[in-house]
């Protein structure tokens, strides 16, 4: 039974989760003002996102994605959604360790003011 088909899935759910990573790191702390829980989970990830970025490691998640798309050989046809849609999102061209810094900057610029405000409002 030819299993190419799962490997393939599975390294699409893999970029899935990645882009949804990132997307907690960037705007979790907008959910952490409603439910305060999170921020067990998002300080944690804000700090690793942001490391990353500023270190120019690699995420773990991607040695997977890639570990699965070659044991997925070829899918059939030349891309799929996740290929086309979410993989320049992530990965985009340009990107180099000058813009990570800066997005880095960023992630702390926005999750400071989101905390910030949460602190104020806590203190009340």
């Amino acid at each position: 039974m030819e299993l190419t088909w799962l490997y393939r899935l599975a390294a699409d759910a893999v970029v899935v989760l990645h882009g949804l990573f990132i997307l907690f790191v960037i705007g979790g702390g907008l959910l952490v003002l409603k439910w305060r829980w999170l921020l067990a989970l998002h300080l944690p990830a804000v700090l690793w996102g942001v490391t990353v970025e500023a270190l120019h490691l690699i995420c773990p998640l991607t040695p997977l994605e890639n570990h699965l798309r070659r044991a997925a050989g070829e899918a059939g046809y030349p891309g799929s959604y996740v290929d086309h849609y979410l993989l320049p999102l992530i990965y985009p061209a340009g990107l180099t360790p000058q813009v990570q810094l800066y997005l880095g900057a960023l992630i702390v610029v926005i999750n400071g003011l989101v905390y910030a405000h949460l602190w104020r409002s806590m203190r009340r």
